[in-house]
């Protein structure tokens, strides 16, 4: 399992899984689009992005963060992701389509920090997110 969705009152709720850093950040990723949208996204545009966190946490909130500043800025929606993480900086090829080719069923405004928590059980990593609806 990549991702799941938690019950949440008012906002999207999720936890993402990986192996390690760099796919629990991918899996984010993915869950985050898959929130507003539950089809196959093709993977017509390729685009490198970059960002910087003092922690765990404020990368993942940064990098999750610039993909919906892509959103809404170049339309731009989100199919697959290959992420790259060297200490605080995070480097990533995104794959995606223009989003008005795609029934967009829910907005998210924005990342929280909100019980946020990047973590390492066991052999797994686990990211959980809230995002703003």
């Amino acid at each position: 399992m990549k991702y799941k969705f938690l019950e949440h009152t008012a906002d999207i709720e999720f936890q993402a899984f990986g192996k390690n850093l760099q796919e629990v950040f991918e899996n984010a990723a993915l869950a985050l689009f898959n929130a507003m949208y539950k089809g196959k996204v093709a993977k017509k545009i390729k685009k490198k992005i970059k960002v910087q966190g003092k922690n765990n946490e404020s990368l993942l909130y940064n990098f999750l963060e610039e993909l919906l500043f892509l959103l809404d800025s170049e339309n731009f929606f989100l199919a697959d992701i290959k992420v790259k993480i060297n200490g605080n900086s995070l480097s990533a090829e995104i794959y995606g389509d223009k989003a008005s080719n795609y029934k967009i069923s829910l907005q998210v405004k924005a990342i929280t920090y909100h019980d946020m928590v990047i973590e390492k059980k066991g052999e797994k990593w686990i990211a959980q997110v809230v995002v703003d609806v």
